[in-house]
């Protein structure tokens, strides 16, 4: 005969209580007060994508600064539409773009002193119409500035940095 034990007061006969399982585990201990580790570094700024010193090369223009670049030509070409300031379109590309980008910079600023220079090479020819030869050199450099402009926009989106001819540096 087997012998069963009477069930410990307060359960019910007949059921029985599931085998004890592993213990559980012991609280996690407090994190350590901040006082206990030194202040981390703050963390570095990330690298810049281009390089700040040295001409940008065609291999660091990427397809959006090389649009930019060649947007920058063309705007000057939009600039006859506004009253003949064609130097407005190149501008504004270097005030907007130039921090993004050095082929954007190099390349905007190229256009708008070119630009520029060709706005007052324009105003000394509407002058010398008086002396007949600015009836010859209006149309030779409203030629130039468009062929000029051209070049350098198809040279500019193929990734390469354009140097206009008689172009005088005002912007650096």
């Amino acid at each position: 005969m087997s012998e069963t034990t009477p069930p410990p007061p307060g359960e019910e006969p007949g059921r029985t209580t599931p085998p004890p399982g592993p213990p559980a585990p012991p609280p996690a201990p407090p994190p350590p007060s901040s006082e206990a580790w030194p202040p981390s570094p703050p963390p570095a700024p990330p690298p810049p994508a281009w390089s700040p010193a040295g001409p940008p090369s065609p291999a660091d223009a990427d397809a959006n600064a090389r649009q930019w670049a060649m947007l920058a030509h063309l705007s000057a070409l939009a600039g006859l539409f506004v009253g003949g300031l064609i130097f407005l379109g190149p501008l504004l590309v270097y005030l907007v773009k130039k921090d993004e980008h050095p082929f954007i910079a190099d390349q905007s600023r190229e256009a708008l002193n070119f630009n520029i220079s060709v706005f007052i090479y324009f105003i000394v020819s509407a002058i010398l119409i008086i002396v007949v030869i600015g009836i010859l050199l209006l149309p030779a450099i409203g030629i130039a500035w468009v062929v000029l402009t051209v070049i350098a926009a198809v040279r500019a989106n193929n990734g390469e940095a354009y140097r206009y001819p008689l172009s005088i540096r005002f912007v650096t």
